[in-house]
């Protein structure tokens, strides 16, 4: 123990001195040796950082800091507080793709058989998981420590899945209590203020770098669901304005503004490639609906994959509701251009067009006078206009 005590203070060290905003987080856990048969590996409850004697024996140095950083930054992006409705191992495992990206990022050295995917780099725990099959049975580095005893715990701690055949004799702390809904959130606010005064020290040190720099932004100023900001766009770009002009004389002398409202324009592009769901349109569509009355937008639908459905454009007066049709042509490849040169054929200058893709596809080279909102599902970037991510 003696050993394991100079190892975990080395590790400490070593990130204060060269992660420092990683090394703050870490220093807020207490290390606490955990009894072996509920944690194999490492585990938090984001109040202590649990471990197995035996398997910290077993990583080096460089390894040890890893495992801290990981655990710290669990707590600091309030993964245990996060899950909702989500399936739990599914859920963790997310995290796990979320996180140890960013560990490799600032040059932390991982222990062997650690979850990592280029393709969910700079991904949010929330983006990826939809993304993980239903029946992926990957186990994350870290995962509730009393799975196996009470399933239906809502946020009992984390901690890698047990392999030993045997259950190893008690030798540390017992299993920590679930966490209430109260100590949830409370611990959840305690780790934003932990997680802003860890950047600010970082930043002082010179030593913040650029994806920590735009997490911390994201987490400190999280974004508005999407339906939100689509309904704030939408808002924004009605034409709704005050007229002072005088009223016949039979509404008296006085001269008060009236309300002059203005139909919308409004042009609305589905990415029917294969790439969006059923449901995800569906849920969409329901959404523009809710708000297309209470702006007064007229909504021009199109869907497009590599080329236009040949039904379409379908038109929506604000009191008639949108539906999808029956079916699609699509299912193709995914070309932006078709609709950008539909309404230039059609001399059309809409006040908004917005495009729910996953935005994987061919740009027109020229950016158009009128405003685009991409409603994205995914992490690819768009060239022009204003992006709004989907998950």
């Amino acid at each position: 123990m003696d050993e394991l005590d100079t190892k975990l203070a080395a590790a400490r060290t070593h990130l204060m001195l060269d992660q420092p905003f990683l090394g703050a987080l870490v220093l807020r856990l207490p290390m606490v040796a955990a009894d072996p048969r509920w944690c194999p590996t490492t585990a938090t409850d984001a109040r202590q950082f649990y471990y197995n004697p035996d398997y910290l024996a077993a990583l080096n140095l460089a390894q040890t800091q890893f495992v801290l950083a990981h655990e710290a930054l669990h707590c600091a992006l309030s993964h245990f507080a996060r899950r909702q409705h989500r399936v739990r191992n599914r859920w963790d495992l997310a995290c796990d793709y979320a996180i140890n990206p960013l560990l490799l990022a600032e040059g932390l050295t991982p222990p062997p058989g650690i979850n990592v995917l280029d393709e969910f780099s700079g991904m949010t725990a929330e983006a990826i998981y939809p993304l993980l099959g239903d029946n992926n049975t990957d186990a994350p580095l870290d995962q509730p420590a009393d799975a196996a005893k009470a399933p239906s715990n809502p946020d009992p701690p984390r901690h890698t899945e047990a392999t030993d055949e045997q259950d190893p004799p008690p030798t540390g702390a017992p299993q920590p209590p679930p966490l209430s809904h109260e100590a949830r959130e409370a611990l959840s606010v305690q780790w934003q203020q932990r997680l802003a005064g860890a950047a600010q020290q970082a930043q002082q040190a010179g030593k913040l770098s650029g994806p920590l720099t735009r997490l911390i932004e994201e987490l400190l100023q999280p974004p508005l669901p999407w339906q939100a900001l689509l309904a704030r766009y939408l808002s924004l770009n009605a034409r709704d304005d005050y007229s002072y002009l005088r009223p016949s004389r039979r509404e008296g002398a006085a001269i008060l503004p009236s309300l002059r409202s203005h139909q919308l324009d409004v042009v609305v592009a589905l990415d029917i490639s294969g790439s969006i769901s059923d449901q995800e349109l569906a849920t969409f569509i329901t959404e523009i609906n809710a708000l297309k009355g209470q702006v007064r937008a007229r909504i021009t639908l199109l869907a497009c994959d590599a080329a236009l459905d040949p039904d379409c454009p379908w038109l929506y007066e604000p009191w008639e509701p949108c539906h999808l049709p029956k079916t699609f042509a699509g299912g193709g490849g995914t070309c932006f251009t078709p609709v950008f040169a539909w309404i230039d054929r059609a001399d059309r200058q809409p006040d908004l067009l917005l495009y729910f893709t996953d935005a994987a596809g061919e740009y027109p080279i020229q950016e158009p006078h009128y405003p685009v909102l991409w409603l994205v599902k995914g992490k690819h970037a768009v060239p022009w206009g204003v992006r709004v991510q989907l998950n």
